[in-house]
């Protein structure tokens, strides 16, 4: 009797402490430990990082509850030895094993990269890199060494058209190499058969398109008036006339403050004065939007040759085919851009 009472007894305390364990480890494997009652968020493991990094990283930033029941699986799962670097989700309400799961494989989210308006190359390396591992440096370094080696006809004067304006998707831990042939890919999904046919019947090429849209999209930021801007220099390179556009001067010169172009700024000697030099410059003097190259795609058939801001300096301007028209509404404006001068130099004088 006492032998079957002590067996009774060890049976009730070993089936309690299993029932026990059971729970606690069942709580450990499912319940939710990671930002609980909380948003989704992103998490980055820096290249380098490890188990214990990445254990008060996350304790800091107060996205898991209990980290020891997150390291017991962690150990486990063997993830204490193979952390990965790049940007994860901790999904609202996350468990150990699920977010265990998602390190261990290297699961990541993906990051956006995104660009536009910039006037040089080296306006885009920063904001490219911004959201991503690589330094805007090593971005740099990997542009100029594809410049050096491509054999599509890109160098530092053109590389800027390879970049077509967007968001995209990357991973954290993309490297520079990597990036610059995503932008590559990138800019031959812009460039489909269609789009090149068209380029082709309007007697450009995708280069040309490219530096077109820039000039147009220097001239104007108002978006309904890109395809007439188009048409006009369209109209001025089938006839031989210079095109005379005067951002292709600040960009010669590297000022583009320049509200006045003078005499002095046509006279300056490089293949970016239009001016000076007939057709396009050799390349881009920024980079053109998507909006700004289908603008020259699919420019406005007219016969304007001259344009000219409006004097209200709404952005707007005059379009018209006739020379005599052109000067009176270039003396419109010129006469109210010095009334303006005079008011802002009499306030700062005051």
């Amino acid at each position: 009797m006492r032998k079957r009472k002590t067996f009774v007894i060890l049976l009730v305390v070993f089936t309690g402490l299993a029932s026990t364990f059971s729970f606690y480890f069942y709580q450990v494997i499912k319940s939710p430990n990671l930002q609980v009652d909380k948003e989704a968020i992103n998490f980055v493991i820096p290249e380098g990082a490890t188990f214990r990094s990445v254990q008060d990283s996350l304790y800091k930033s107060g996205i898991v509850n209990d980290m020891v029941s997150f390291s017991f699986i962690a150990k486990l799962m063997g993830y204490t030895e193979a952390v990965k670097p790049g940007l994860y989700t901790i999904d609202q309400n996350m468990s150990n094993i699920e977010a265990v799961r998602r390190l261990r494989a290297g699961d990541q989210a993906p990051s956006n990269i995104t660009f536009s308006n910039a006037r040089l190359i080296d306006d885009i390396y920063e904001p490219v890199t911004r959201s991503i591992a690589i330094t805007p440096d090593e971005f740099k370094k990997a542009v100029i060494d594809y410049v050096d080696s491509n054999d599509e006809g890109f160098n530092s004067q053109t590389i800027i058209s390879m970049f077509i304006p967007n968001t995209y998707q990357v991973y954290y831990t993309i490297s520079a190499e990597e990036l610059v042939k995503k932008i590559n890919k990138e800019y031959y999904n812009f460039w489909t058969e269609e789009k090149r046919s068209k380029a082709k019947e309007i007697g450009l090429s995708p280069l040309e398109v490219s530096i077109l849209a820039s000039i147009v999209q220097a001239e104007t930021r108002i978006d309904v008036e890109s395809k007439t801007i188009a048409g006009l220099y369209m109209n001025r390179l089938k006839r031989g006339t210079p095109l005379q556009a005067d951002p292709t001067l600040k960009f010669a010169v590297g000022d583009f403050s320049i509200k006045r172009v003078l005499t002095i700024h046509t006279e300056v000697d490089s293949p970016y004065n239009t001016y000076k030099y007939k057709g396009l410059p050799p390349g881009p003097i920024n980079m053109p939007s998507i909006h700004s190259l289908n603008a020259v795609l699919d420019y406005e058939q007219h016969n304007y040759i001259f344009m000219c801001a409006k004097e209200d300096f709404s952005g707007y301007h005059y379009f018209t085919a006739s020379y005599n028209e052109h000067l009176r509404n270039a003396d419109k404006y010129q006469r109210q851009l010095t009334i303006e001068q005079r008011k802002r130099k009499q306030l700062n004088n005051q």
